[in-house]
Order: C-alpha cells, then structure tokens, then sequence
C-alpha cells in the first residue's frame, strides 16, 4: 500500500503524513496528539521554549499520545552580531516604523535588550527526555549530537530548501530530509545561502533531491490534500510534511483571526517578508510587508525584529487593523475545507488511498 514506505518504518507510523511543527505558540498538545493518535506524526515547534517548558511539554505529549510524535528546534536561532545592535541600526529601524507605531496610538518600543541562543540547552532536554523524532531547521546540529541522537534511538530529520543543503544534511548522517518548497507558509528554513536565493518550489527540490541523496524524503510546502500528497510519493518523496491545513485546524495553536484569515479570500494573496521577525517567511500579504518591499536592510536581525514589532502586533490585534498583522500562511491555502484535525486526517488519507490504490515503490 501508499503508506508502507521508508519514512513510515523509520518514524514507526501508519501513514507518511507529518504536521508541521509551528513555533511561535502555533503548535498545540491537542493537535500534534490528533494527528499521532491517528496514524501520523504530529509536531510541536519549540525554538522559542526554555528547557524547562520543553520538559513540562513532553510530560504532556506522552499523556496525550502514545504514539511517536516530533519536537522540532532551530540549530541557528539568532543573526544578531553577539546578539544585539547597534543605537544608529535601532534608530534606522525605528524612523521606517514610527508611521506604523502612530496610527496605532502607542510609543515606539525601546531597543530590544541582547539576545541569547538557547539551542545548546535546549538540546540537553531533547537528549533527556528522547523524543522518537528530533527535526530541526536553519542548519545542522554538531557531529557529537547526531551521534547521542544515534545512540538513543532518537530519529533525526533536517529541513533543507536547496540541493545543497540535502547534501550536505546527508553528509552529516541524519536520518531524514524534508524538501522545504518556497510554497510553504512560515520561515524559510535556509542556512547555506541566503534565502531569498533559496526558492525553489517543492516538486522541484523534491526530483533534485531524489536524484542525488538515498535518504528518505520528505515532501513540504503547498501540499493539503490527498492529491497533493500522491504527487510527491509519484515523484519520489517518502512522506508529506503539511502545515497550513493543520494551522487552520481549531486545534492549533493559532489564534481564531487567524484561522479565519486562512479561510477568506485575503489567504489567495501570500509574500515572502522579513518585515516582521527578521527572517524571511510566508505569510498572508499585509500592508506592511508592501510597503517594506526594497528596505529590507533597515529591518533590525532576528530574533530582535520579532521583539521589536511584538507591542505593534498586540496592538494591531486588540484594535483589528488586521493589514498590520503577520499571519503564517503557505499558497495552498485557499483549497483548504477541514477545521477539524481528525477530519483533515481521514480526509488525506483516503483520498490519497482512492488515488494511488495499491501502489508500491
């Protein structure tokens, strides 16, 4: 059958279908033990959690679930130079934003304070509490990591956007790849070159990968469907990673505009931006994202960006002037149909079983 492949004996699933692992606060125990319970992998993002909260969440898992589920990390979790900026990059940043600031009525926030990478620790816990699945994105973890991931059982799976990067995350000896298309909602997940030359679609990346890495692929970006997820096993993927339809679940962690947002005609309309974290990501068009278009060198590095527009995002939010708001959304937003996990679940996978049947690799 479609779903006896490489990645669904390697994750120790039923059905190659992988959630995305939102960070932000997105990802939810509810949702990623939906998606396991029924056969999938669910994922949690935990790049912006302390090592603590990162334990308290896997007690959480393993009550939900007890099934595999995935904890993703950021192995780059910061471009800031030695985590700060300078006064004349902040004061730049705060003159192209103060029209911004005005119109909602609330002061331009201080320079964001020194930022710290928590990756390392954040690590010791995965480590600890062995997850069955460790991905991770913007990089690669060392050599002595990998090994202890090795060691314990620990599965690991890293995102790449560009030939390149697969290369060299097969290189290192991970066990996974995720073909990271430019279609999908959120970040873009590039560490070898910058991402905004690091945009090739899914299906692309996911042929190029296959004709020169033998690790199991892993298909992401623009895929919400059945249909969708035939295609890439058709072209050689070994799963499906899914974000936005799962982001649009009512068990997300998303906030309820924001699903919406990803049911209404504004989600037709997407951008690549670093206007609102620092990095490069997909989401819905807003008015600000067009207007940054071209000033991208005046946007402070992330993670301090993010910190610098968190008052602006509250305020934006509270006042409903939502064309000021960064919602995380990929192209294929506009076919979604399911607010429920479970029925988007059953849904991919049998439309997928009605398209392929009984096919092999």
């Amino acid at each position: 059958m479609w779903y006896n492949t490489k990645a669904s004996e390697i994750l120790g699933i039923q059905y190659p279908i992988m959630q995305g692992p939102f960070g932000g606060g997105l990802s939810s125990v509810e949702l990623v033990a939906t998606v396991s319970n029924a056969g999938g992998l669910g994922g949690y993002g935990a790049y912006t959690m302390s090592p603590q909260e990162i334990y308290a969440l896997d007690q959480q898992l393993k009550a939900a679930t007890d099934k595999p589920y995935n904890i993703n990390l950021w192995v780059s979790d910061t471009d800031a130079v030695n985590g700060t900026v300078s006064a004349e990059q902040y004061q730049k940043v705060t003159q192209l934003f103060k029209p911004y600031f005005d119109e909602a009525g609330i002061p331009l926030p201080p320079q964001p304070a020194p930022f710290r990478s928590r990756f390392e620790n954040q690590v010791e816990v995965i480590l600890s509490i062995k997850p069955k699945v460790f991905s991770f994105m913007f990089g690669i973890p060392t050599a002595d990591i990998l090994e202890q991931c090795r060691r314990l059982g620990i599965k690991t799976v890293g995102a790449a956007t560009t030939l390149d990067e697969a290369i060299a995350l097969e290189n290192a000896g991970v066990d996974m790849i995720i073909a990271s298309g430019f279609e999908s909602g959120g970040h873009r997940p590039s560490f070898l070159a910058p991402a905004e030359q690091s945009t090739t679609g899914t299906f692309v990346l996911l042929q190029l990968i296959r004709e020169k890495v033998k690790l199991p692929i892993i298909a992401a970006g623009g895929i919400a469907t059945g249909r969708g997820i035939a295609a890439a096993l058709t072209l050689g993927a070994d799963a499906a990673q899914i974000g936005t339809a799962f982001l649009a679940c009512d068990e997300s962690g998303a906030l309820p505009i924001h699903r919406e947002m990803l049911f209404s005609d504004a989600a037709k309309y997407t951008m690549l931006s670093r206007a609102f974290t620092g990095r490069l990501g997909r989401g819905i068009t807003t008015r600000i994202a067009k207007d940054l278009i071209g000033k991208e060198n005046q946007i402070l590095p992330f993670p301090l960006q993010t910190t610098f527009m968190s008052s602006l995002r509250k305020a934006s939010l509270e006042q409903q002037k939502h064309d000021m708001i960064l919602f995380w959304g990929g192209q294929i937003a506009p076919v979604l149909r399911h607010k429920k996990a479970a029925a988007l679940m059953q849904s991919l996978i049998e439309e997928t079983t009605s398209l392929t049947g009984t096919y092999t690799r």
